[in-house]
């Protein structure tokens, strides 16, 4: 099979959709192409794990738009976060990509790639030059792993306790 693109549509979901079909498509930025390994998914308003539960602010304002675009964020001051943004408009949702091949991690990656706040708001496509694409890697939900997503014990036991973490297992990494 041909690679592609993902197009906007594919984004137009839900993250709890999005963020497991993530796994296995290639993350691509210039030459850089490598697989995505884990993602995890922030959905809604009432998600007290995501930056939209408190309301939108300008740091947030790109999870508030139509799936497809990027939003990147600086944590502790050092560390880029890549997440692609799902659902519709004005609903705020995002998966983090936290991994792909080699590098485990979302600031690992983002150094990696070279990623920087330059992509918040862009939509993921060539002119942009960083996008996700599948190549054909068909990923079964024996080959994954969902888990409670890391760093968010200030949302509380409900919120902390999703199991909204996806990862191909080691064994079936490529």
């Amino acid at each position: 099979m041909r690679s592609r693109i993902l197009p906007l549509k594919f984004f137009k979901r839900s993250a709890l959709l999005v963020a497991p079909e993530l796994l296995g498509k290639y993350l691509v930025l210039g030459n850089k192409k490598l697989i995505i390994t884990e993602t995890e998914a922030y959905d809604g308003h009432d998600d007290k794990a995501s930056h939209a539960s408190r309301g939108k602010t300008k740091r947030n304002a790109p999870m508030f738009e139509s799936g497809g675009g990027w939003y990147v964020y600086l944590c502790y001051g050092m560390y880029w976060m890549l997440n692609i943004v799902t659902g519709d408009k004005n609903y705020p949702s995002a998966v983090l990509i936290r991994g792909v091949e080699g590098f485990v991690g979302p600031g690992k990656l983002t150094k990696h790639f070279g990623i920087t706040r330059k992509f918040n708001g862009k939509p993921a496509d060539k002119k942009t030059g960083l996008w996700i694409e599948d190549r054909g890697m068909v990923i079964s939900s024996r080959q994954t792993k969902r888990s409670s997503r890391i760093g968010v014990a200030y949302a509380g036991p409900v919120w902390s306790k999703k199991k909204w973490r996806f990862q191909l297992t080691s064994k079936n990494k490529p």
